[in-house]
């Protein structure tokens, strides 16, 4: 087991080989669960890690994240949306729609 330190936290990791992994997957899981990295070799060779999922945001802390990333801002009003002041246009002839995919066919 070896502990490595980064800037951000401390993490413990050890080094499984791929059959005492197979062998023991429930135990290693818990250690994986209590915070702990876990390296997978074969032959010797590192060829994966099991590492602790980070906790999920709740939905607000996502909103006030966004929020301050300048990403989202916040609605002015509360309550629903309003309904849109304007009405849509009727044109005589065929659907746009159908406009639309004749062109594409012709490209």
């Amino acid at each position: 087991m070896a502990t490595v330190a980064s800037y951000r936290e401390t993490v413990t990791m050890s080094t499984v080989g791929v059959r005492e992994l197979k062998n023991r997957l429930t135990h290693y899981l818990r250690r994986t669960k209590q915070g702990e990295e876990i390296v997978v070799t074969e032959r010797g060779k590192p060829i994966a890690v099991i590492k602790p999922l980070k906790p999920r945001e709740d939905e607000q802390a996502v909103i006030r994240r966004l929020e301050a990333e300048g990403i989202l801002r916040p609605a002015l009003k509360r309550g629903p949306m309003p309904k849109p002041t304007w009405k849509p246009i009727r044109v005589k002839g065929k659907p746009m729609s159908q406009t639309i995919s004749e062109e594409r066919d012709e490209r």
